[in-house]
């Protein structure tokens, strides 16, 4: 629960920008330029933060497995609360020039710096803390949460975006970033008192924890960290779903209003929460690797749909492709990637080994909006471009996958050790 309920409000905050930086900032913050460069700039800003998470995840991946879980955990949900508050708070770029969208840069990289912990500590807490045959059911909370805290920040942006023009554009906008001052408390309250896992404990009384936990990754965990950095490029999905479709389907060229397309992500997302403990449960069963096939491959095909049902106009097919996409397939992926990523590492560098790899897909991830951007033609319009290369970051994904090993079976103590020459043997699972 510390798991999920700290990622929820930790990516609420998050993932309002992502809505804002869509709707909102391209008039206030970068007004002076022509409309398609004002959106262009401000979907960058959007990728600013995943540009700041490798640099993050070097850190605290670093002070994660040297001194613990629950440290990491706590600090970033502060971090993430007090630098999205701040957002709420900055002046536009009408009363301080281009000093606004410099501050608003900072502002996003914090955000990053946060967020490049947050997962990597909430997945390893989980999982050395869950019982050997269930990792995948209770490693899934983390993302659960991510979604839980994304269909947060849409509910509170669809009554806002509603708002006259110039509410909305005059404060309207701040309330939401604003109402992440919660965010600060509760990440105190939740989690200042979390155990650390028995697996951590266990390994620093025993052999000790790294003191140079990135030289014993690169030494005995190279390939899996180049593994993980090829499956993270799946959240390409996500970013595309979540803020250039969102953008594109509120433009001139389609037309939609802004609440109604708020309201794809937020029942897509309200789906999620169902899926992803479904699909990690059948992991557990199954295995890691058949499951986020299917999510990988399947999202790069749906991804066509879904943006060709934007660019017929139609709402209630766009509903329909949006949930099924977002909500059912990606979130094979999005529900397994946490077991499938965590196991691949020893405890010793399991943080470091998920940080690091994670966040240097999701870098990528995030200016896939972008580069979306200007595939999109002067026009904004050419779905087909987008929806290509939405697929093809879909495929490192699947090469990962492909050669990545089963380890659903495998002890939690035993995770890793092939790495170093040592077959795992299965575990035993008792009824």
């Amino acid at each position: 629960m510390a798991a999920w309920i700290g990622s929820a409000l930790e990516y609420y905050d998050f993932f309002i920008y992502g809505s804002a930086a869509a709707l909102i900032f391209p008039a206030v913050f970068f007004d002076e330029s022509d409309p398609a460069t004002a959106t262009l700039l401000s979907l960058a800003t959007f990728g600013v933060a995943y540009a700041a998470r490798p640099v993050g995840a070097l850190f605290l991946g670093h002070f994660g497995d040297r001194l613990g879980r629950k440290k990491i955990m706590v600090f970033t949900l502060i971090l993430m609360g007090v630098s999205t508050f701040l957002i709420g708070c900055l002046p536009t770029r009408d009363q301080v020039g281009t000093l606004a969208p410099v501050l608003l840069v900072l502002c996003r990289v914090l955000q990053g710096i946060s967020a490049a912990g947050e997962q990597a500590s909430a997945n390893s807490m989980t999982l050395e803390h869950a019982p050997p045959h269930r990792r995948g059911f209770f490693t899934s909370f983390t993302l659960s949460g991510t979604q839980g805290g994304q269909l947060l920040a849409t509910l509170v942006f669809i009554p806002v975006a509603a708002l006259p023009e110039e509410q909305l554009m005059s404060w309207g906008w701040r309330v939401p970033f604003w109402l992440s001052v919660a965010v600060a408390v509760a990440g105190w309250v939740i989690r200042r008192k979390l155990d650390e896992t028995p697996a951590f404990e266990q390994q620093a009384a025993g052999e000790g924890v790294a003191k140079l936990p990135l030289v014993v990754l690169m030494r005995e965990h190279w390939a899996d960290v180049l593994r993980v950095i090829g499956g993270a490029l799946v959240a390409s999905v996500s970013t595309i779903f979540t803020v250039w479709a969102l953008s594109y389907a509120t433009s001139d060229a389609v037309g939609m209003s802004r609440s109604s397309m708020l309201w794809v992500g937020a029942l897509a997302n309200l789906v999620a929460l169902g899926a992803i403990p479904l699909w990690a449960t059948l992991s557990d069963r199954i295995g890691r690797r058949p499951v986020y096939l299917i999510g990988a491959a399947g999202s790069a095909v749906m991804m066509f749909l879904y943006l060709w049902s934007i660019s017929t106009g139609s709402y209630p097919l766009t509903l329909l492709l949006g949930i099924v996409t977002f909500g059912v397939v990606y979130s094979a992926a999005n529900g397994v990637w946490p077991s499938l990523y965590g196991e691949m590492f020893s405890t010793r560098v399991r943080l470091s080994g998920m940080a690091i790899g994670t966040q240097i897909g999701f870098a990528v991830a995030g200016f896939a909006v972008t580069f979306a951007a200007q595939i999109a033609g002067p026009d904004g319009d050419n779905w087909f471009a987008v929806a290509l290369f939405t697929a093809a970051l879909c495929v490192p994904p699947v090469v990962a996958a492909l050669s990545a090993r089963e380890t659903a079976k495998v002890p939690t103590e035993r995770l890793g050790e092939r790495v170093a020459g040592q077959a795992p043997q299965p575990a035993k699972v008792t009824a």
